[in-house]
């Protein structure tokens, strides 16, 4: 094996660009998505610009970060037009990265950048959170939200409330409406820290809720993360010691919906990801874009898994590569829950299709166990509404979506599967245990009843959506005779 040289920008070329957006969090998800898209928007458009990153919390990875000088690379896996795509690519748009914990100053002195403009997070879902314990004084405050206000109010003084000096804001944390919430914590902040704010209070307010704009996003891509298994073949094949190399799938998309107080066309000017031939949609709304992503991607996941698992497949990818599993897995989602939507059949197909390109992805071995925790629950939110809007579009059941609730039901009464490998279900205490106790009697009627009257997780009682319950116990008592593969083959 050849030596390998540290990549840094001694050894490697490294663009030098004005820095426009500060970003909170230095994870694999950022630097393979929004890293990767700014990336683009470089090479493809006159966009010019680069991040500054920083940490949210007090250990993170900035100092690996600068020791490679912010280079590193992401390794995108997947299919695209059914071909397998495998790409390498080196990755030079971030800066710095600052550790506002042990370098305050540094932090709070990017406000007074003038050509920062936008502001991109991903903390966790628990990271947009409001903590009344947080000062203005604090260096820094403790929660993201509360560090954001921080660094506006330092800006608002700078630039003497100057409204052309206001930011972009876009949150990427998983959380629905993820902007909406954001926005909420700042005004708290800013309420909670009025006094300190004093005759700047009422000026610093307005400009804010006029001149800072905050976006809700949906973000999508699966990132795996560093590449343990291959990195030695990726450091051969880049001949740099890369300790940062990000896997991820080829699929990208981000939905940005427009400020109230800014157009579409504007955002697009600023931040040209389409114009880059990115899958990125500036959009009126981000909701039909998150239902569609829950009912298309979330929703066959959760009743493919048990299904797939009691039918003895393993692996995402080999159930849709089943002669009776992929039939099932193209019901459910094509025939059943794509019906339910309200977004145009054309585009909702060709979303269809790219969920299914995932699914099939030949580099990933995504086994259907990790996607069956807290399976109940999942269904709720994901299947369930389908599932009545179905019933009330077509006057009938959706049998994959029903069938899907039954394998969980059955996956839950725990046990060994036919070839002899374990079944563990993994949900709250309490849920499990009303299973075990259902699964007691030895009578399906009881165990279909009992589980669609749990109001605790289905919000009302089941067993008055109209023949649930009869199907529901024809399904157990068949996965029980037949097994689960025939009790598929049934419904096609």
């Amino acid at each position: 094996m050849a030596k390998l040289q540290e990549l840094n920008k001694r050894t490697a070329p490294k663009s030098v660009m004005p820095e426009k957006i500060v970003q909170f969090g230095e994870g694999n998800f950022l630097r393979a998505f929004v890293d990767w898209i700014v990336w683009n928007m470089d090479q493809k458009t006159d966009f010019n610009g680069s991040v500054v990153v920083v940490q949210p919390i007090e250990r993170g990875m900035v100092d690996w970060l600068n020791g490679q000088d912010c280079l590193y690379h992401v390794n995108l896996q997947g299919r695209e037009n059914g071909e397998p795509v495998n790409t390498l690519e080196r990755i030079d748009v971030i800066s710095r990265a600052i550790n506002p914990y042990s370098q305050n100053w540094a932090y709070m002195a990017l406000a007074d950048q003038p050509e920062i403009r936008f502001v991109i997070s991903n903390t966790t879902e628990a990271g947009i959170a409001f903590d009344p314990a947080c000062k203005l004084s604090d260096a820094p405050a403790s929660s993201y939200p509360g560090k954001l206000v921080q660094f506006l109010y330092r800006r608002y003084q700078t630039f003497a409330g100057d409204p052309e000096k206001g930011l972009i804001i876009m949150p990427c944390e998983l959380i629905f409406l993820n902007g909406h919430k954001l926005k909420e914590c700042i005004a708290q902040y800013i309420e909670l820290w009025k006094d300190d704010f004093g005759a700047d209070y009422e000026g610093f307010k307005e400009w804010v809720e006029k001149y800072n704009y905050v976006c809700a996003t949906l973000v999508d891509r699966i990132v795996p993360g560093f590449p343990r298994h291959e990195i030695n073949e990726i450091r051969e094949k880049i001949s740099y010691n890369d300790n940062l190399v990000v896997q991820a799938e080829i699929f990208h998309l981000w939905v940005i919906e427009k400020p109230e107080n800014m157009s579409i066309e504007d955002l697009r000017k600023e931040f040209p990801a389409e114009k880059a031939g990115l899958h990125v949609l500036i959009a009126e709304s981000e909701k039909p874009y998150h239902e569609r992503k829950v009912t298309l991607l979330n929703g066959p996941h959760t009743v493919l898994s048990p299904v797939t698992y009691l039918s003895g497949v393993n692996i995402v990818r080999d159930a849709c590569n089943h002669p009776i599993l992929g039939k099932y897995i193209h019901k459910v989602q094509f025939e059943e829950l794509m019906q339910t939507l309200n977004l145009p059949m054309e585009e909702l197909e060709k979303f269809g299709a790219d969920v299914l390109e995932r699914f099939n992805n030949p580099f990933v071995d995504h086994q259907v166990t990790s996607i069956m925790l807290n399976s109940f629950p999942k269904y709720e939110t994901r299947d369930l509404p389908g599932l009545k809007i179905y019933l009330e579009r077509k006057g009938e059941l959706p049998k994959g979506l029903v069938l899907g609730l039954a394998a969980i039901i059955t996956y839950y009464k725990g046990g060994v599967r036919e070839d002899g490998a374990p079944i563990t279900p993994n949900d709250d205490p309490a849920i499990m245990q009303k299973l075990t106790d259902l699964w007691a009697t030895g009578d399906t009627q009881k165990v279909a009843e009992g589980v669609l009257a749990m109001t605790e997780v289905w919000k009302s009682d089941l067993n008055e959506i109209p023949g649930l319950t009869a199907m529901i116990k024809g399904f157990l008592d068949d996965i029980q005779s037949k097994g689960m593969l025939a009790t598929v083959e049934s419904i096609l």
